[in-house]
């Protein structure tokens, strides 16, 4: 069981998955009476991120976070294009019937969420996008350096090294050993595909958003972020003192920097 902040029990998220262009895409809702929030992680990550976040803004919103293809329980493709993870994004929307819900994402995610805000602003009621740029230039190659496989636990800790906190949910038990839930080289492949320069995106809607930076964030400078936010009418910035996983980081911060914008919503 979670609890809300104010003590209340929360039920267990429920699993459930749909099937969009022949692959399967699950993803977890975590129920509830409040009004929609769709929530997608960045890469190596997964649904189960974003637990604590959708405690902290229970009963008010229901959030349902989406374990984008090639990661976590769904299927590994077929592709990682940008269309590819705009399509998921708004297949699951009309799957469960979700009116207008805020669009939440971190890095990958932050990218799907506000483009998935540009190609159908019908879709979205207003975003969060957190620690991602309008020009994304990083890479991560270094992930296939690490191990494929190991016989216990500890050795894939010890082999993952610094990374092992950023990747303790992506943490599996194979049949042959201990790995992770994704493939490397599919996590090469979809960075490869989201670098460039998304301005027009970024700009195209006009929903109110929230952009909410780590002040120790590699991926997102300061002056990016603040011309992110003067360019576009209608957004916040927010800073705080973490790195790039702001809501790992920080999750108390970052869940009450989300709930007063959303409370303004309202």
């Amino acid at each position: 069981m979670t609890s809300t902040p104010d003590g209340t029990a929360c039920a267990e998220p429920v699993r459930a998955a749909l099937t969009v262009d022949g692959h399967r895409l699950s993803y977890l809702d975590f129920g509830g009476p409040g009004q929609p929030l769709l929530a997608l992680h960045g890469h190596f990550g997964e649904a189960r991120t974003f637990t604590h976040l959708a405690a902290a803004l229970a009963p008010g919103w229901r959030v349902i976070a989406l374990d984008q293809r090639g990661h976590g329980r769904s299927g590994p493709g077929p592709d990682f294009s940008r269309a590819g993870y705009v399509r998921d994004a708004a297949a699951l929307v009309a799957h469960l019937g979700l009116d207008r819900p805020v669009v939440l994402g971190h890095s990958l995610g932050g990218v799907n969420a506000y483009q998935l805000a540009a190609r159908h602003p019908e879709l979205v009621r207003a975003l969060v996008i957190e620690d991602i740029g309008a020009e994304v230039r990083d890479d991560l190659s270094f992930c296939l350096r690490w191990p494929r496989r190991a016989p216990t636990y500890a050795a894939l800790a010890a082999g993952l090294g610094e990374s092992l906190p950023y990747l303790r949910e992506a943490i599996r038990e194979h049949a042959d050993g201990w790995g992770l839930a994704f493939r490397p080289e599919s996590m090469v492949a979809s960075q490869n595909a989201l670098k460039g320069d998304h301005w027009d995106d970024w700009l195209a809607s006009e929903c109110p958003a929230l952009l909410v930076r780590g002040e120790r964030s590699g991926t997102l400078s300061a002056a990016h972020a603040e011309a992110m936010a003067a360019r576009r009418g209608g957004t916040r910035l927010v800073a705080l003192d973490t790195g790039h996983t702001v809501h790992d980081t920080a999750p108390g911060e970052f869940a009450e920097a989300v709930r007063a914008f959303l409370e303004e919503l309202v």
